[in-house]
């Protein structure tokens, strides 16, 4: 029914899932009586989690099913799947995500980073949305890192960033693209009732910070001791999944727990409808 609430047997996707934040999340989701689709492109990983999951608490819903960020053929397949069953759709969690160390391209023509981080929640999401119904929420995991974003078309898509690669300005720039994707989503599903909002975790001790430039290692020693845990950097998105006070706002930003204010520069960033129209041509051919 239109104005039924979340069930407690409902259906969430969670991307991600066998990442360290991944997996707090589909802890915290499955004990909270919802049936979990572990979505991965790890899957013998995620199998693995799964099974220790169900061995830690029993009478959890819990699945594991392929899918490559990477590829929006995988993307495509994996939601048009759920479309084929049917499925209706309580949470989508977009929590997946790369900082690559070198510019690698996909088979459709992306920017490996651009494409798991920004491209593939977009089209995944584009693609559920009509299996949702009011009440359903979207999750974005963003990044403090928007801030210094920057959206130089038609450079963003096929090589991250304008000029040579670095992996910081493109993991900021495709966290930038998600936080715009997420105010822009919002407002376009509002009147049906779908919720959608960002997340950002802080730093996180996770397997994304990976350790290669000659000065990481005294990164690694100085800085990581202080970052957050992948349970407490996965706190915020799971507060928007299942806190009742969360299904009452869309279109926010939200760090540690609670929804902070945006600046009208993003809130109105003059790049929204641009971004939106250049992806919806990239993501096409899959609608």
């Amino acid at each position: 029914m239109e104005n039924e609430p979340l069930s407690a047997r409902g259906l969430a996707i969670i991307t991600g899932a066998d990442g360290g934040m991944g997996t707090e999340i589909t802890r915290a989701v499955a004990l909270a009586g919802y049936r979990v689709i572990m979505a991965s492109c790890r899957p013998q990983r995620a199998e693995a989690l799964r099974r220790t999951l169900m061995h830690d608490q029993s009478g959890l819903h819990i699945e594991v099913r392929y899918v490559d960020l990477a590829s929006l053929a995988s993307v495509a397949d994996f939601a048009d799947r759920l479309i084929t069953d049917h499925e209706r759709i309580d949470l989508l969690m977009n929590c997946a995500g790369t900082m690559e160390t070198g510019r690698h391209i996909t088979e459709d023509g992306l920017e490996r980073t651009v494409s798991v981080n920004y491209v593939a929640p977009y089209l995944l999401t584009r693609k559920l949305v009509p299996l949702m119904h009011r009440g359903s929420r979207v999750v974005n995991m963003v990044s403090c890192t928007y801030a210094i974003g920057h959206l130089d078309f038609p450079d963003f898509f096929h090589k991250g960033c304008r000029g040579s690669f670095w992996r910081i300005p493109v993991y900021s720039n495709t966290k930038l693209a998600l936080t715009l994707f997420t105010l822009d989503m919002a407002r376009r599903v509002q009147d049906r009732g779908i919720v959608v909002n960002a997340a950002d975790p802080g730093i996180v001790s996770t397997d994304i910070i990976t350790m290669h430039a000659w000065f990481d290692p005294l990164t690694d020693l100085f800085f990581r001791p202080f970052i957050r845990t992948p349970r407490q950097g996965a706190d915020t998105a799971i507060r928007l999944l299942l806190d009742d006070d969360a299904g009452q706002r869309t279109g926010t930003f939200n760090v540690s727990g609670h929804a902070k204010p945006l600046s009208a520069k993003y809130i109105q960033h003059p790049q929204m409808q641009e971004l939106w129209d250049l992806t919806e041509n990239v993501v096409r051919k899959w609608l």
